[in-house]
């Protein structure tokens, strides 16, 4: 999990309650879309002076403790973003409490994120294009079993979506502090 700044990660974790706009992205394995969707927020995120927590999880646990797919990496450092440092994780039910928004990329995910939640959960649970204005519902698709240039069409994606999302929370951000 990573700060866009502000309190450490420990200081969150120990208790400490955190008000800031935090964001988990999910995918199926947690090593291509979501970790690239991760990079891609935070990086936008700490462009525009948005105050955050973002972080990255799968629904399956295929690739727990993996690093990000390799062409994942080379597409997100080719746009100046170093997700090499990430490791998959499965989603898991503190993170229901601990995100205010979940944020799917497809809609198998978005139902087995949805199968997962407590009833009690507090998080906001949506797809990323649901943020961007005509292209509700639409997924992310998956370049794994594909080539660099799907991740770089992927990446494309992504970036839509993410600029999408950050106009959003940026509003839900100034609408808190009136």
């Amino acid at each position: 999990m990573d700060f866009c700044k502000g309190l450490p990660y420990w200081a969150a974790m120990l208790g400490g309650v955190d008000h800031r706009i935090s964001v988990l992205f999910v995918c199926l394995g947690n090593i291509c879309r979501s970790p690239m969707a991760e990079g891609a927020f935070r990086a936008a995120a700490h462009r525009s002076g948005l105050d955050c927590v973002v972080d990255s999880a799968g629904t399956a646990s295929y690739h727990l403790g993996d690093a990000p797919d390799p062409r994942a990496i080379a597409i997100a450092r080719a746009h100046g973003i170093e997700i090499g440092g990430q490791y998959a994780r499965q989603i898991d039910a503190k993170d229901f409490f601990r995100f205010n928004h979940i944020i799917a990329m497809d809609s198998a995910n978005l139902e087995g994120i949805k199968a997962r939640a407590p009833r009690d959960g507090t998080a906001r649970i949506s797809m990323l294009f649901d943020a961007v204005p005509g292209r509700g519902g639409h997924s992310v698709p998956d370049p794994y079993h594909g080539t660099a240039d799907d991740f770089a069409s992927t990446w494309a994606t992504i970036d839509e979506g993410v600029a999408g999302l950050l106009m959003q929370l940026r509003a839900e951000a100034a609408s808190l502090t009136r």
